[in-house]
């Protein structure tokens, strides 16, 4: 609804889920690479991994797309014979001409619910009733229940009809896996169109589809600064928050550096990504609403804002620590030390106050002023982390690049272009840890460098090993090795190391903020 929103306001077009082109091949080639960050229902790491390998083409393969990375399926052992018939590396057969109806639109292997049942019917002799306790047993999002209990009754009747017992087996094992998490055909089909509408926008409109979901936050497996990351390397500019330019929301600006075409030839403007004061930590909705309704003519102060937005001063100050008074031409610390002044200029003009306030500066004279020092990069960055949740000044890992460097680690770069196999010594930002209850055990964590992420895999065997640095790194290292499956890139682990101590080096440039306090790791995370 967002992205649609903004496309008619933008772009001029009205699209509704029903009227977004179909089958573009665009969008396709784009799924195929595994390129689906933010795309619902298929951005997880498991999706973006089997989306090269099932390589979608058309609608039908997304509802497959949808069903197939669950439970279900998994338990059952059908996703690789699947990926093998459809490769054309095994040959499609049908374990009977009697079932060969229930699987032949998915190649003879089942992957749906409504397959799981047919095939206790067509295969196992079920009655109708039967079957129906069956589909109640197996309910989608059932944590427990009693399928367990029709084991011997399917595996009977499957033999009884001269099926092999090692598909009867994979077949039950797979109504197993339905009882805890299972798709139905008519389920993958309605999520299969959000995901095909999703990523239609994000392939044709990134800016649209990149702003939506930031101000969709949080939903999804990205944070917001995966997020950004992600519309930079779609080429869009993006834009500080700021009192003077920013909604509650984030929004799009007119960005006339940038320009494309589209498909008639024609060119129009891709729209800089304007970050919303929602992205600024301690700062309400109301106030934020307030600010950017209350603009025109442009603020002139602080106490311009505070006095036509009708703020507190814990806003300016939130705000302050956001730097989101740039274009009142003030940094952070001098925003700051200002919203300070305001606060206590507020106090004295009470009444009760102002005598003593008046007094105080006879005796003392005027206050001197004061030229607060400029704060280093890696000082702005740990701010930016720790009121914004991302920086668009630096990366972490960009300002420690020599230090890690100096000691032999690479960043994530290196990874996209090392071949199969190849064995790197890696570091970086820590931005997502995932146990998938399907994995056995295996984690896996998303390392980010500015530009660049990388999925790395932990084995059951090493995650108790290196359980510490798995759980408390900000900055990780990890020593391991390339693997590549067609447009698939893994990093698999053999060793972590924990290299929150670099984050000193931030501290040294830095030195001691005004408070002094020190930054630490925890304004990274």
């Amino acid at each position: 609804r967002r992205a649609f929103d903004m496309l008619r306001q933008h772009y001029d077009r009205p699209l509704t889920l029903a009227s977004v082109p179909p089958e573009d091949p665009a969008t396709y080639d784009m799924l195929c690479e595994g390129r689906s960050v933010g795309v619902f229902q298929v951005e997880s790491r498991a999706q973006m991994a089997m989306l090269p390998r099932l390589q979608p083409r058309c609608f039908h393969d997304l509802v497959v797309q949808v069903a197939i990375v669950r439970p279900g399926p998994i338990q059952g052992d059908m996703v690789h014979p699947y990926l093998r018939r459809r490769a054309g590396l095994e040959k499609v057969t049908y374990p009977s001409e009697a079932l060969r109806g229930v699987l032949e639109r998915t190649l003879g292997v089942p992957l749906f619910q409504e397959q799981a049942m047919q095939i206790a019917i067509v295969g196992a002799g079920f009655t109708g009733s039967e079957a129906d306790q069956l589909r109640r047993a197996m309910a989608t999002f059932k944590k427990t229940g009693d399928v367990g209990r029709f084991h011997d009754k399917m595996i009977r009747g499957m033999i009884e009809r001269g099926y092999e017992p090692e598909f009867a087996e994979r077949c039950f094992r797979q109504i197993e896996g339905f009882g805890t998490y299972g798709f139905p055909e008519s389920h993958a089909a309605s999520f299969a169109l959000l995901v095909y509408v999703s990523a239609w926008i994000k392939k044709h409109y990134p800016d649209v589809f990149i702003c939506a979901l930031l101000n969709a936050q949080p939903m999804g497996f990205y944070s917001q600064s995966q997020l950004v990351a992600e519309a930079k390397r779609s080429g869009i500019e993006v834009r500080p928050a700021d009192v003077g330019h920013s909604g509650w929301d984030s929004t799009l600006e007119p960005d006339p550096k940038n320009r494309w075409g589209n498909r008639r030839g024609n060119q129009r403007g891709r729209h800089a990504l304007r970050l919303g004061l929602r992205l600024v930590k301690g700062l309400s909705e109301g106030e934020g609403a307030r600010i950017a309704a209350s603009r025109v003519p442009a603020y002139a102060s602080l106490a311009d804002v505070m006095r036509r937005a009708d703020v507190s001063a814990r806003a300016l100050e939130a705000l302050a620590r956001g730097d989101a008074f740039a274009s009142l031409g003030l940094d952070r610390r001098t925003a700051l030390w200002e919203v300070r002044a305001l606060a206590g200029r507020r106090w004295q003009e009470l009444p009760l106050f102002a005598h003593a306030t008046r007094r105080h500066h006879d005796i003392a004279g005027a206050e001197p002023e004061v030229a607060l020092p400029r704060a280093q990069p890696g000082e702005e960055v740990a701010a930016d982390y720790r009121s914004l949740g991302l920086s668009l000044k630096a990366h972490p890992v960009r300002l420690l690049e020599p230090h890690l460097a100096g000691d032999g680690w690479q960043t994530c770069a290196v990874a996209h272009e090392a071949p199969d196999g190849r064995r790197l010594r890696l570091a970086g930002l820590v931005t997502m840890r995932q146990r998938p209850g399907t994995a056995k055990g295996t984690v896996f964590l998303t390392l980010e460098d500015g530009l660049h992420s990388l999925n790395v895999i932990i084995w059951p065997k090493l995650t108790e090993t290196y359980r510490n640095p798995m759980l408390r790194s900000q900055i990780l290292g990890v020593v391991g090795r390339i693997q590549r499956e067609k447009a698939v890139l893994h990093f698999i682990a053999e060793s972590l190391f924990n290299l929150n101590g670099y984050l000193r080096y931030l501290d040294e440039e830095a030195g001691r903020d005004q408070r002094g306090t020190r930054m630490r790791s925890r304004d990274f995370r």
